[in-house]
């Protein structure tokens, strides 16, 4: 029996699935998850690579956001750690949105548990709000956005009887942020810096602003990750809380890190031994000095490691589990204080790091990818590495001259209603300009031609002046000590609280160190004050009393209508009978509306002070306006590079103050411009253009003889100028150029019905000025109206204004009735509903009631 017993125990030999077998091609479709499907091997090597720290070179359009969201998912998957116990950092809000909705369809609710998954100001405001008391803040401290500041600033300038006009605010406020980006506080000012302002007093300001700031309980944006630095410096216990916490980090968009956000994070990626560290000491580096700058540091994480033991991050040796993401080619926000030697020097301050480029472009097709890594490949400070792609080479990047700026519009315009009427969506062609002042040459063109068209980069919601006044006063419901937001809105609407009450309640506020609702409460209690403006006071306390009240028994909402309704400010817009006043309501109830999305009111005000993105665009097919710099991670069909000229791109301002560090910059401009391209990278540039009023001639870019001449087509411009290349005769020179070009789409198409055929030379005479023009009165007529638009001769016109000149020129009878159905090349099929002489008023199906000349359309 124990001799039975013990032949059972014996195990047994497990039999290996048979190769090919039904069991061995089940066991490798599990093997690998779904969400790795569909990977290149970089991308995969990149996702599967979880230990130690790694740099991901992410080249333009090479699926660098789908390599972030399928790593966390791995990490989630294989249980590496919790949702909880990833960082993952990202530059934008719609960045964030995006990443959290990918990594959701991968891995279903876990990524609800995310809570660190968001912007560097975001999380920076989520560990402040945590730990505020350490950093002589309360937890319902206001963000400040930059209104606030300069008017906070003014203040502080006022107080210290320095000149506003000689030294202003928003000056200040631009130096302050920028020693906030490098990590600076008032006392780490260098002299040299703070003598660039009001005589040397720029420091002692800083700090009178921060001092400040902690009275009003208040932080800028600049303070989110300042005041996070030092809370991890001189707190070490809640730094390693932080360093056991997150097992993984992801940063996104490397490049583009200023120097607080890499010093915030190279302290979460290692262990400091020392509590009082200031930026100019490694974290955890013993003696060695660590300048600001990161292009200087000594020392890396390693360092740190090695005196500190074992890690609490993964199993890698004392090394973070670091991935960072990003393209030192696509580095171009220098002007605002990101450092591309962060991404540059990864390797040395992670020393053992593992790099990993995505050459493989999804997006481009051949010659522009060809193009644009033959240009980026003359700068110096690059990782190196070429994009290619294994679609089809397209079509080359081409090049075209125009003889002023009002030349090179009108070409783009005309070469964009040629796709149009190709079926090209508008919403697929967009204009990259280098400096925002050329859009008015399109926007008018446009207008003209009756493009439609959205410029990226306008007023913000949330920055209309409704909207700022009805969110002052929810502030100041959450938060009492928000003088701002009090100065704001105590007299709007007008209750007869002047200056001088104002000013008498900074006087009480300043002398006993407490916040305007608490000098107004007291004051409106005291004979300080005329009875009128005592009355208004109390009331007005009594009012917010009465709100604050309200906040926590009825949703926020409710909350927000009662505030806007009880104040008066709602009433005062409807009372008010200027043409906006509707519009301004209409946004008031748009802001209440948007406060749905939200649990509370502070989570709706934390959300107005970090999110800054653009509101979401409609959807009308238009073309798209917007800077290079706005253009960064979009993507369309066709794009148009206008103002590539010495002076405006490169630009003169970026040579002129960093030198060949700005040329560079300028250069990884110009790669960003062309990989926003699909299929089409058209250039351009002008000989003669007008800039802050005054006409110079220009040079081409310096970019364009850095381009592959096998890649790209030079092409001569309509207007008969010589080209790229050489320096061809005026437009004015040639008839020919006003017959192809200076007529106006319409005008052309209208004479050429007339005759059956193209404008001949004898339609032209020459002028007393000795320019060639049409003959007679109605061509004449509306010829001239093209060229006042666009000489700038007279007032700017559209299409239709255009026709009307022709039809009340003409006394022809027009062989359209009222009801015929006809067709227009621009607006579609229509009803006539009206006719006077030649002018046809027509009811299109799609683009509405227009008026037109009969000669522009043909019968149905």
């Amino acid at each position: 029996m124990a001799d039975r017993l013990k032949q059972v125990r014996e195990p047994f030999d497990v039999p290996a699935p048979a190769p090919g077998g039904i069991a061995a091609r089940a066991r490798a479709g599990a093997a690998a998850p779904r969400y790795l499907e569909g990977l290149n091997p970089e991308q995969r090597e990149a996702v599967e690579t979880l230990e130690g720290p790694v740099l991901v070179l992410a080249g333009a359009g090479t699926g660098k956001t789908r390599v972030l969201t399928t790593r966390i998912a791995h990490i989630l998957s294989l249980g590496k750690a919790r949702p909880g116990e990833i960082l993952a950092v990202t530059f934008t809000n719609k960045a964030a949105r995006e990443m959290k909705a990918r990594i959701g369809v991968m891995v279903g609710h876990a990524v609800e548990g995310m809570p660190w998954l968001g912007t560097f100001h975001a999380i920076g405001v989520k560990m402040l709000r945590r730990h505020a008391e350490l950093v002589g803040l309360k937890t319902d401290f206001t963000i400040l956005d930059v209104d606030d500041q300069i008017r906070l600033l003014k203040q502080i300038i006022t107080a210290e009887n320095i000149d506003e006009k000689r030294w202003p605010a928003r000056a200040l406020a631009g130096l302050i942020d920028g020693w906030k980006n490098r990590g600076l506080t008032p006392e780490q000012v260098p002299a040299g810096e703070a003598a660039t302002f009001a005589a040397g007093r720029g420091k002692d300001l800083y700090a009178a602003y921060q001092q400040r700031l902690k009275t009003l309980n208040a932080a800028d944006f600049g303070d989110l990750l300042l005041e996070s630095i030092r809370l991890l410096r001189e707190n070490p216990e809640v730094l390693r809380d932080y360093q056991r916490r997150f097992r993984y980090m992801l940063v996104d968009e490397y490049q583009d890190t200023n120097v607080a956000q890499y010093l915030w994070l190279r302290l979460l990626a290692q262990r400091p031994v020392r509590t009082n560290l200031v930026p100019g000491r490694a974290e955890g580096a013993g003696s060695q000095s660590v300048p600001l700058a990161p292009r200087n540091m000594q020392s890396g994480p390693a360092d740190a490691a090695s005196r500190n033991g074992d890690r609490p991050q993964g199993e890698s040796g004392g090394q973070p589990n670091l991935c960072c993401v990003g393209d030192d080619d696509q580095s171009i926000y220098g002007w605002r204080g990101a450092e591309v030697d962060n991404i540059l020097r990864f390797e040395h301050d992670f020393p053992g790091a593992k790099v990993i480029r995505l050459e493989r472009n999804y997006r481009s097709t051949g010659h522009i990818l060809a193009a644009a890594s033959h240009l980026i490949a003359h700068n110096e400070g690059r990782l190196g590495k070429t994009l290619r792609t294994e679609s089809e080479w397209g079509e080359k990047v081409s090049v075209t001259g125009a003889w002023d700026s009002e030349e090179e519009a009108r070409a783009i315009g005309e070469e964009i209603e040629q796709f149009q009427r190709q079926g090209h969506p508008l919403n697929e062609i967009a204009i990259l300009v280098r400096a925002s002042f050329q859009m008015r040459e399109f926007e008018d063109r446009f207008i003209t031609l009756g493009l439609p068209y959205r410029v990226i980069g306008g007023p913000r919601f949330y920055e209309r002046a409704e909207v700022r006044d009805a969110l002052a006063y929810l502030r100041l419901v959450a938060q009492p000590a928000d003088d701002l937001a009090f100065e704001r809105i105590i007299n709007v609407p007008r209750r007869g609280l002047g200056d001088a009450t104002l000013n008498l309640l900074h006087d009480y506020a300043r002398a006993n160190g407490v916040p305007l609702m608490e000098a107004a409460r007291v004051l409106a209690t005291t004979e300080d004050l005329k009875p009128k403006p005592r009355a208004a006071l109390r009331d007005l306390v009594a009012a917010f009393d009465r709100w604050r009240a309200l906040r926590d028994t009825i949703p926020h909402t409710e909350l927000a209508e009662i505030v806007l309704d009880e104040s008066g400010y709602t009433e005062m817009w409807q009372k008010d009978r200027s043409a906006d006043a509707a519009g301004r309501l209409e946004n008031l109830k748009e802001l209440v509306r948007s406060m749905e999305e939200f649990e509370n009111l502070q989570g709706f005000l934390e959300h107005i002070a970090l999110v800054m993105d653009r509101d979401a665009a409609d959807d009308t097919d238009a073309v798209s306006v917007m800077t290079l710099h706005s253009a960064k991670g979009l993507e369309f069909d066709t794009v148009f590079l206008p103002g590539w000229e010495e002076g405006l791109f490169p630009h003169q301002r970026a040579l002129d103050e960093n030198g060949r560090a700005g040329l560079e910059e300028e250069r990884r401009l110009a790669h960003v411009g062309l990989t926003r391209a699909r299929r089409r990278a058209k250039i351009y540039f002008a000989t003669n253009r007008r800039i802050h009023g005054l006409w110079s001639t220009t040079v081409p870019s310096r970019f364009l003889d850095e381009l592959p001449a096998e890649h790209v087509e030079v092409k001569e411009a309509a207007g008969g100028f010589g080209g790229y290349g050489g320096y061809g005769a005026s437009r004015f020179d040639e008839a020919t150029a006003f017959r192809s070009g200076y007529a106006t789409p319409g005008w052309q198409r209208a004479q050429a019905r007339r005759r059956g055929g193209f404008a001949d030379d004898e339609d032209f005479s020459t002028s007393a000025a000795g320019r060639r023009e049409p003959r007679g009165g109605a061509s004449s007529s509306a010829f001239r109206a093209g060229r006042e638009g666009r000489f700038g001769g007279g007032r700017r016109v559209p299409l239709t204004i255009e026709g009307e000149l022709v039809a009340k020129s003409t006394g022809t009878v027009s062989p359209f009735s009222v009801g015929d159905r006809v067709f227009h090349d621009k607006f579609g099929n229509g009803n006539v509903t009206a006719v006077d002489g030649n002018k046809l008023t027509i009811q299109f199906d799609k683009a509405g009631e227009k008026r037109v000349v009969d000669s522009f359309v043909r019968k149905a």
